[in-house]
């Protein structure tokens, strides 16, 4: 259980910042645009999350944003020596069972969706639009990510829980715009 009892630390004014193994980092490091990004997106979802209240959707933006909590911890814990990425009482990583239930959740919104026939705008209804916003911070967090393990050992399983969680957004955004019925579809050229 974490307990907060002071919010500032001054450890921080000197431009870095902890791990969960001690270590420092600066605040511009790799590591910490992934973590403050996937931190970013966390926040888009809680405003889709409201935008859903009351709708069966809700409750799985909550569980999601629980998962990004982790994914940042499972980011804020530097791999070790032949790390396997493997979780333990004392280490949070993203595991498989979190990648697999966002794939289930995505093939069950789809089931209901027609086809795509044209690229869609981001917008429609207030809640659709909120998701595609949640979704494109989703995909900054992806790239920050994969620049984050271009130089540092990564997580797959993180790398393929947020390349998912982007997808899970696009389609919940299709069912939030009445099943897809309400996607701003993209005219190509159409102002010429």
């Amino acid at each position: 259980m974490v307990k907060l009892n002071k919010i500032y630390t001054r450890t921080g004014d000197d431009g870095t910042t902890g791990l969960v193994d001690g270590s420092r980092l600066p605040k511009h490091a790799a590591r910490m645009e992934a973590i403050g990004v996937v931190d970013e997106a966390n926040s888009a979802l809680g405003l889709a999350a409201v935008a859903c209240a009351g709708s069966d959707h809700a409750e799985p933006l909550f569980r999601i944003q629980n998962d990004l909590f982790d994914l940042g911890a499972d980011l804020a814990t530097p791999a070790g020596e032949d790390e396997d990425f493997a979780p333990s009482e004392m280490v949070l990583r993203i595991v498989s069972a979190q990648v697999d239930w966002l794939e289930s959740a995505i093939d069950a919104l789809n089931e209901g969706l027609e086809p795509l026939t044209s690229f869609i705008l981001p917008g429609g209804s207030e809640a659709a639009a909120r998701l595609h916003v949640a979704r494109a911070a989703v995909r900054r967090a992806e790239r920050a990510m994969t620049e984050m393990a271009s130089v540092d050992a990564t997580n797959p399983q993180a790398l393929a829980y947020i390349n998912r969680l982007s997808d899970y957004l696009f389609v919940l955004a299709r069912v939030a715009n009445d099943g897809g019925k309400g996607d701003v579809k993209w005219i190509p050229g159409a102002n010429r």
